[in-house]
């Protein structure tokens, strides 16, 4: 009775397993629809104007340059290959030497001078409010100006005349007028200070999103052990924001490496090369003076050395987490 009870049950299933096995597809034809429905190439064909413009803009002409690095370019005439020896000439040139020692300066000083910047306005605009963020959007204006907007406004303000601009403001503090960009001896820190004024709101906003991130139950904990807003910021915000810290200064050297637009647009590297950097020395070199195999050799060592620089920072990073 048992035996017959339980196969009268397995007669009931029949059907219902049947019109499962119909209604459900095999595996193979599964994986098949949902390949039709998600192709591989739909990323890689809205991807594909982009790819091809950074192809021919930037990676063929950056395989142009190694090539003519160790060629003398001669225009119709067909290059020819000199080896390294436009590598000796560029690094025993005294103005590719003065121009990388101005790099040096105007990076690590607009590097420095923007993450300060950006963190006290952080500090200071951190919040919620409809208020703050009016004037987060006004502070993060001059980044989204063009550089050569930003540039001709600037030179216009340090017209070194005593009833220029920055002249007439300093001149109620009883102050002398300024030569400015128009003297080899504040040249270089006027083109600084224009760097940090339109660099630090960028790094404001980042800094912003890092503050974010700081668990506040730490501030609590600070607070109750009798730390001051001071012993906070340095115990507290410091070692969260180190992370943010470390993409700045990668972000901001690198800037600072290839520094041209201001420098070209305000000064063209005078007066008497005060501000003559890597970038517009190569510009001369190559375009103007037609050196095209010792400006390329030039632009390869700039770029090695930013490549450097990242590959540096990040193994020393890794290191410390490491450790």
């Amino acid at each position: 009775m048992t035996i017959h009870t339980a196969d009268a049950a397995t007669a009931a299933d029949a059907p219902k397993a049947a019109a499962g096995a119909i209604a459900s597809p095999p595996p193979a034809r599964r994986r098949r629809r949902h390949r039709v429905q998600g192709q591989w190439w739909v990323p890689w064909a809205f991807l594909a104007p982009a790819l091809l413009l950074f192809l021919v803009f930037r990676y063929i002409p950056m395989v142009q340059a190694v090539s003519m690095s160790v060629e003398n370019v001669r225009p119709y005439l067909g290059n020819e290959f000199v080896g390294l020896k436009n590598y000796q000439t560029i690094l025993a040139d005294p103005a590719f030497q003065d121009a990388t020692v101005n790099t040096l300066i105007l990076a690590v000083g607009q590097t420095a001078g923007c993450l300060l910047l950006g963190f006290v306005l952080a500090l200071l605009l951190e919040g919620q409010t409809r208020k703050l963020s009016f004037i987060r959007s006004a502070a993060f204006l001059p980044v989204v100006v063009p550089m050569a907007v930003v540039a001709e406004l600037w030179r216009i303000m340090y017209h070194p005349s005593p009833d220029g601009f920055l002249n007439s403001l300093i001149g109620f503090l009883g102050l002398g007028p300024s030569e400015y960009i128009n003297s080899p001896d504040s040249a270089m820190w006027s083109i600084m200070l224009m760097g940090i004024w339109r660099g630090g709101p960028y790094d404001m906003m980042i800094i912003l999103a890092g503050l974010a991130g700081i668990d506040r139950g730490l501030y609590e904990a600070a607070t109750v052990d009798g730390a001051n807003r001071w012993q906070r910021i340095v115990h507290v915000t410091l070692p969260g924001l180190r992370p943010v810290f470390t993409i700045l200064f990668i972000l901001a050297a690198i800037r600072g490496f290839r520094v041209f637009t201001e420098v070209y647009l305000m000064t063209n590297g005078g007066p008497n090369g005060a501000t003559e950097v890597v970038m517009t020395l190569l510009y001369k070199l190559g375009l103007e003076q037609q050196k095209l195999g010792v400006g390329s050799a030039g632009a390869v060592l700039l770029f090695l050395a930013t490549l450097v620089l990242t590959v540096g920072v990040q193994l020393l990073l890794r290191r410390k987490k490491d450790a």
